[in-house]
Order: C-alpha cells, then sequence, then structure tokens
C-alpha cells in the first residue's frame, strides 16, 4: 500500500545545476521523484545541459507544469510547442527545450 508523503523541493535530496543558468531540485518520495526545475532566460538543452548529460536530448519521459513563463519544446522527431504559464506537458524521451 502507498503511504502518504510530503517533500518540499527547498529541502530536496539532489540539487543539479546547469551550466551557467537553472537548475533542478530533486526530493525523493516512497511515491517517486518530482524535480522543480528553475529555467532562466536564454536557456537551452544544447548550451546548459547537453555538456553534463552528453546526450543531444532529454531521454527519459517528463510530465511537466508551468508556473510561470514560457518555454518551447522540441521532439526528436520535429514536433514542437510552445508551452505557457499554467500549461501542463507531457513529452516522450527525446525532447529538448
Amino acid at each position: 500500500m502507498a503511504e502518504l508523503a510530503l517533500r518540499n523541493p527547498d529541502g530536496a535530496d539532489e540539487l543539479h545545476p546547469f551550466v551557467d543558468t537553472g537548475r533542478v531540485a530533486v526530493p525523493q518520495t516512497s511515491g517517486g521523484t518530482v524535480g522543480r526545475g528553475i529555467i532562466e532566460p536564454g536557456w537551452r538543452w544544447p548550451e546548459h545541459v547537453e555538456p553534463i548529460a552528453g546526450t543531444d536530448s532529454f531521454q527519459s519521459s517528463q510530465v511537466a507544469y508551468c508556473i510561470s513563463g514560457r518555454i518551447a519544446v522540441r521532439v526528436d522527431d520535429g514536433t514542437e510547442m510552445e508551452i505557457r504559464s499554467g500549461d501542463v506537458v507531457v513529452s516522450p524521451p527525446g525532447h529538448d527545450a
């Protein structure tokens, strides 16, 4: 049976800084993993994450909720969309922003 779990990203178990701009805080729970990403203006996967991850795109599926701002997402098959404040997006493996 699943347990009730509460975590705040401010007390994250892992902090993953990007090159020069932004970061992801990852608190672990018994029910899974969630991350809070801070993506600053001008952030792009090729410049700010690829040197760390070593991949041309993010290789896991992802569900995200945009709290503020906007970001363009592109899937390896060429599909693109803009995510804006209040949007929820489900991205398959092989996407970049």
